[in-house]
């Protein structure tokens, strides 16, 4: 379900259910923060990938676990944390739609680039639920709290281009990893602890 792919400093991950549009189990989500964690611990890891297979980058929680209280389930805070702690450069490579409660892993990487077909959307208020903690914030941080409120309130869905307009994705692109490993280039070729000072700066 989660595949890990290393490659000198950098940790690719990929949520890989296409069939269930990468809706995510509560095993996914630690076996995700595990990875982050892991590949954040490792002083030669310079940058995270995260990313999906096929048209869909998550459609948020599995249906059956949400109703089983995965909705509300710390382990999204978990690794949402673990991926805006990691010292090295995390860019969410979004190969289609971005959806629920995935869209706080997306949220806390340092850098978004997406397919130009994808929608970003977080439907909590019509599902009855809180957003996770941290994802309102770091929403509001990047495009401000009207347009924040315009996802979380209003229940909008956000083309990829309106959402590259907000501020919400950095790059659109057919070759979303292409570009994802070509904005590690530089990081790739510095050390860690450079990495790490430079991000702690910003």
């Amino acid at each position: 379900m989660i595949e890990v792919t290393k490659d000198d400093g950098l940790t690719i991950l990929t949520i890989n259910r296409p069939d269930k549009a990468n809706s995510v189990t509560r095993a996914m989500l630690s076996d995700l923060a595990d990875s982050v964690e892991k590949a954040a611990a490792d002083d030669a890891t310079r940058a995270i990938i995260l990313t999906g297979v096929g048209k869909v980058f998550s459609a948020g929680a599995d249906l059956d676990a949400a109703r089983a209280g995965l909705a509300t389930d710390p382990v999204w805070e978990r690794l949402s944390a673990a991926i805006a702690a990691a010292p090295c450069l995390t860019i969410a490579a979004l190969n289609g739609t971005a959806a629920g409660g995935s869209l706080g892993m997306v949220l806390a990487c340092d850098l978004r680039v997406s397919v130009p077909n994808a929608k970003i959307f977080y439907p909590v208020m019509k599902l009855g639920f809180l957003p996770q903690p941290s994802d309102p914030g770091r929403l509001a941080a990047l495009i401000g709290p009207a347009r924040a409120k315009l996802i979380l309130m209003a229940g909008q869905k956000i083309p990829a281009e309106e959402a590259l307009a907000m501020g919400l994705l950095d790059r659109l692109t057919e070759d979303v990893m292409g570009e994802a490993r070509a904005l590690t280039e530089d990081v790739m070729g510095a050390k860690a602890s450079h990495v790490a000072a430079i991000k702690g700066m910003i």
